[in-house]
């Protein structure tokens, strides 16, 4: 079963790892370190070229920004455990999204302060050029009438919180002492009350977090503010219906929205929301501070959660997301890390008003060795190709465009001893086209026949793949292959295209550089 934002187990070998890390400091490595630094850096199953935790938990992407220069990625981060629980923001920063450097962690829970239990999801802003960071804050309520987060294992109280930046390297913040938003609208009750989303309009702050109503459906809180201190409740920026199926956990109904988003693209406006295992886009229009929903999706039908978006430096907006673990506690705690951030991905709509993404064109530069079939290709160039086409050490980008002529084409990478890897599928049903990794599948555009344009990063055991524009589907792959992989398809269908990258990592230790020394 893929595991919670809240489904917190303590791991006392990562614990005890940790306090022996702090005693002897980050550049002088007791033995102990020096084993789990070696295991994390020979770890197939770790990838290459995606950000990862140096080591232990990470989950949601927080407040992504791009100041004087560089891009700071912030995200939610446990130091001592490779399970979810203490969470804090940690802090990597970029040039380009791709090649990242850890920083010392950005935010911890303050003792008896409003975030002594956590310091949970956010955004980050520029306010009057200073870096400022809003998030959840989670502690004991005072009496259960307080609570806003009950999921069946814990009791807290949610108030949003606000930090400012003390340094051009956003590696100092100074947190107000007492919370900006202290508790929902009074004749309001929640199901939750957190993941704060800003942005600026006119000459107002504006602000959604996730909530919803017991029972009756997820909701969008709308507030507005001068100053980033002082915030007016307005009303539901949108609210949803409740599936019939109850939960303990009101996120697993859909009647709790986790990590909202929101922001204009093209002549339209675009909310995201988390909820029910899944990151939902809904595309409408935005009068009035009300938004109305007209298309609605799924970002991504795999392992992945908690989507957040910012401006990158040439003002085009990019997508970040959690890639979750689906595997046990047990092995996450044997493997000493936990979690991914996604590539970065480009959003845009089509002409249907429906949302696309891609892989950022910044990735590109992580092409090394190119193999490719290009339609002009005579049968026996492209068999001899394809049969000697191999994938080396979990990290390539393949980029097909296959014209199916039956109803279902797959693309299979395997071992040289014919052991499947990864199974791609493109299959033809009564209801309309499926797309399926593994034993994960997802609906896809386009008429039966019609060409299929499939991209695929492969990285250790992550692989995420696009089809057609409209439609990603990332899979966990805990499964080491004894040696290179080959592709293999089937079914009748014409390759059109084929280009096929081996990737280069983006540290020589998978990035245990700032653990190691």
């Amino acid at each position: 079963m893929p595991l919670s934002r809240r489904s917190f187990v303590q791991g006392s070998t990562a614990v005890a790892f940790t306090a022996r890390w702090l005693h002897y400091g980050p550049n002088s490595v007791d033995p102990t370190t020096a084993a789990l630094c070696r295991k994390l850096a020979s770890d197939p199953l770790r990838p290459q070229y995606h950000l990862l935790p140096a080591h232990n938990w990470m989950n949601d992407p927080n407040g992504p920004i791009w100041f004087r220069g560089r891009y700071h990625m912030f995200h939610q981060y446990n130091p001592q455990s490779p399970v979810w629980g203490n969470m804090n923001w940690a802090h990597a920063n970029s040039a380009d999204m791709i090649h990242w450097q850890h920083e010392p962690i950005a935010l911890s829970p303050t003792p008896g302060g409003p975030d002594r239990d956590g310091v949970f999801s956010g955004s980050a802003v520029l306010d009057n050029g200073a870096p400022t960071m809003i998030y959840t804050g989670v502690a004991p309520p005072a009496s259960d009438k307080e609570a806003t987060l009950r999921d069946g294992t814990h009791l807290w109280r949610e108030t949003q919180c606000l930090a400012v930046a003390q340094d051009g390297a956003l590696r100092s913040w100074k947190k107000l002492p007492d919370p900006v938003i202290v508790a929902p609208p009074a004749s309001l009750v929640v199901t939750g009350f957190r993941d704060p989303y800003v942005w600026r309009e006119g000459n107002d702050w504006m602000l959604i977090l996730g909530s919803g109503t017991p029972h009756k459906g997820g909701s969008i809180l709308l507030y507005s503010s001068p100053d980033l201190r002082r915030w007016t409740y307005l009303h539901p920026l949108v609210e949803g219906s409740s599936a019939k199926d109850k939960a303990v956990n009101p996120v697993d109904s859909g009647d709790m929205w986790e990590c909202p988003d929101f922001f204009r693209l093209g002549d339209k406006h675009v909310l995201l929301v988390s909820t029910m295992g899944k990151v939902r886009w809904k595309v409408g229009t935005y009068i009035n501070r009300r938004f109305t929903p007209e298309k609605e999706g799924v970002v991504d039908w795999g392992a992945y959660y908690a989507a957040k978006t910012m401006l990158d430096a040439n003002g085009n907006r990019m997508l970040w997301g959690w890639i979750t673990e689906t595997r046990p506690d047990t092995e996450l705690i044997a493997a000493g890390w936990a979690g991914a951030m996604s590539l970065p991905r480009v959003l845009s709509l089509n002409s249907e008003n429906e949302l696309q993404t891609d892989v950022a064109p910044a990735a590109e530069q992580l092409r090394a060795a190119h193999t490719s079939i290009t339609r002009d290709a005579a049968p026996a160039t492209r068999h001899k190709i394809l049969d000697s086409l191999r994938i080396h050490d979990l990290a390539a980008e393949l980029n097909f465009e296959l014209h199916p002529k039956t109803d279902a084409v797959s693309i299979h990478l395997q071992s040289e001893t014919g052991e499947n890897f990864a199974t791609i599928s493109c299959t033809n049903k009564s209801e309309g086209r499926e797309l399926s990794v593994n034993t994960v599948a997802a609906p896809f555009s386009g008429a039966a026949g019609s060409p299929v344009h499939l991209h695929a990063f492969l990285d250790g055991s992550v692989l995420e793949v696009f089809v057609n524009g409209t439609t990603s589907l990332t899979t966990r792959i805990y499964q080491i292959p004894s040696g290179a992989l080959r592709l293999n398809i089937k079914g009748e269908v014409e390759l059109a295209k084929l280009d096929l990258w081996q990737m280069t990592p983006i540290s020589d230790d998978r990035l245990t550089n700032s653990l190691c020394g």
